[in-house]
C-alpha cells in the first residue's frame, strides 16, 4: 500500500469513527400542556427547545450530536396521567432524559414509577414542594427552581414588609398547595403575623362561593391565594372580587401569568405576587434570546426551563456520554464550577471546553446553583400589579 493511499485509509476510518459516535438524542418535555398551568407551558417548554436548538445546532454535543425534543402532557394535577405518559417517552421515544415534569404531585409520580425504575433523569423547572427534596430518587432528580420552604419564609418576609399582618389563606389541594402552606404559616407566626383561616381548596369546581364565604368570615388584611393560575386559585380570586369579600391578593408563584389579570382584570390592581426569578446577565442575554426567538422569556419558569435542558446537555458531555446513569453525577459540577462562566446563547462554548477537559461553571438564565440534594438555591422577584402589568419590586 502506497503512503497516500495509507494516509487516505487512515483519514476515511478517522471519519467513520466520529460518525459512529454522533447520535440522535432525544430529550422529553413533561408539562402540563392540558391542566391548571395550561397557559404559562408553551412557553416554558419553547424555552427548553430553545436551548436544545442552540446545542443541536452548535454540533458540539458528543462529537456532532444532534438533540431531538419530544413533547408528552403531564396534565400537571393527573398523576396517573402523568405517569402514562412519561412511560411512553421512555419506552416508546427512547429520551435520554426528561426535562419535567412541571408540578410537584407529577414530579413526584414519575420519579418513582418511571424514573428510577427505568435509570432515567429527570430535571424539573418548576416542581416546588419541599417533600421532594427527601425523596428517594438514586441521584436522578434535579430542579431548577428552588423548593417552597423557601418560597414560605420569602413569602412571609414580603407580607411583613408590606405591612399586612393578618391574612386569611387559600391554598391548592395538591402536593405544591399543601407543601407551600405548611412552609409559609410558621413563618409568618413566627415573624409576628396572624392567620384568620387556612383552608384548602379544590380545582376544577364551578363555583368557589361557599369556600370564600368562609375565608370572607374568618377576614383579615389581604387573602393569600396559593394555587394554579389557570384553576382554582382564579376561581377563588374571581369569587372574591365578585362578591367584594377581599380587596388585597397576595399570589404565590403558580398563580404568576397574564391570563389571571386578563381574567379578573382591575380588582387585580395593588395584589402582590412572588416568583422565582434572578437579575444580571444571563437573566438579560435570555430576554433577548427569547424574544428573537418570538418566545415570551417573562412567563412563569422560562429561565429555569432554559437552564433545566442545559444542564443536562452540558452533563451529557462532561461525562462523554448521554446515557443517565453516566451523567447524572455531572449535573451539580457542570453546575457549580469552579470553572469559566457559561452564560444563555453560550452552550456551544461550554461543550468545546468540557470536550477539552476544562471545568465550567453554568450560570445560565437563572444565577444557576445547586445546593443540597440538586434543587436551586434561588432567588425570588417580588412584583406588584399596576395598571394591568407585574410591575418588579425587588428581588429577595
Amino acid at each position: 500500500m502506497s503512503k497516500l493511499a495509507a494516509i487516505a485509509l487512515a483519514t476515511s476510518t478517522m471519519v467513520a469513527v466520529g460518525a459512529a459516535h454522533a447520535e440522535d438524542i432525544k430529550l422529553g418535555i413533561l408539562f402540563g400542556f392540558t391542566g391548571p398551568l395550561e397557559s404559562i407551558t408553551p412557553p416554558m417548554a419553547r424555552s427548553a427547545e430553545m436551548a436544545i436548538k442552540e446545542v443541536s445546532d452548535s454540533g458540539a454535543l458528543l462529537d456532532g450530536s444532534t438533540v431531538t425534543p419530544v413533547r408528552a402532557d403531564s396534565t400537571c394535577g393527573d398523576a396517573a396521567a402523568a405517569t402514562a405518559a412519561a412511560q411512553r417517552l421512555v419506552t416508546a421515544d427512547h429520551v435520554n432524559a426528561i426535562i419535567g415534569a412541571d408540578c410537584s404531585g407529577a414530579s413526584a409520580a414519575v420519579l418513582q414509577a418511571v424514573a428510577r425504575p427505568n435509570g432515567i433523569v429527570m430535571v424539573s423547572p418548576s416542581a416546588t414542594s419541599p417533600a421532594l427534596s427527601t425523596a428517594p430518587d438514586d441521584g436522578l432528580f434535579f430542579r431548577t427552581a428552588p423548593s417552597d420552604a423557601r418560597q414560605g419564609v420569602v413569602m412571609a418576609d414580603v407580607l411583613m414588609k408590606a405591612g399586612l399582618k393578618s391574612v386569611a389563606v387559600s391554598y391548592s389541594n395538591s402536593d405544591y398547595g399543601k407543601g407551600l402552606d405548611e412552609a409559609f404559616e410558621p413563618a409568618f407566626k413566627a415573624a409576628g403575623g396572624t392567620i384568620t383561616i387556612s383552608a384548602p381548596h379544590e380545582d376544577g369546581k364551578a363555583d368557589y362561593s361557599a369556600d370564600v364565604g368562609a375565608l370572607a368570615s374568618a377576614g383579615g388584611d389581604a387573602l393569600v391565594v396559593i394555587g394554579y393560575v389557570d384553576q382554582g386559585g382564579k376561581g377563588i380570586i374571581q369569587a372574591a372580587t365578585d362578591s367584594g369579600a377581599f380587596s388585597k391578593f397576595i399570589l404565590s408563584d403558580g398563580m404568576y401569568g397574564n391570563s389571571l389579570i386578563k381574567a379578573i382584570g382591575a380588582p387585580l390592581e395593588g395584589s402582590i405576587g412572588i416568583i422565582p426569578g434572578a437579575e444580571g446577565e444571563g437573566h438579560t442575554k435570555f430576554l433577548t434570546m427569547a424574544k428573537a426567538a418570538g418566545v415570551d422569556g417573562t412567563s412563569s419558569y422560562t429561565g429555569e426551563s432554559y437552564d433545566a435542558a442545559a444542564l443536562i446537555m452540558l452533563a451529557m458531555e462532561a461525562a462523554k456520554s448521554s446515557k443517565s446513569a453516566d451523567f447524572k453525577g455531572k449535573i451539580m459540577q457542570v453546575a457549580n464550577g469552579p470553572g469559566e462562566k457559561i452564560l444563555p446563547g453560550e452552550l456551544a462554548k461550554g461543550l468545546k471546553l468540557l470536550s477539552e477537559g476544562k471545568p465550567i461553571d453554568y450560570e445560565g438564565a437563572t444565577a444557576v446553583k445547586l445546593i443540597g440534594p440538586g434543587e436551586a438555591s434561588g432567588s425570588y422577584r417580588i412584583y406588584t400589579i399596576k395598571g394591568g402589568t407585574q410591575v418588579t419590586d425587588y428581588y429577595e
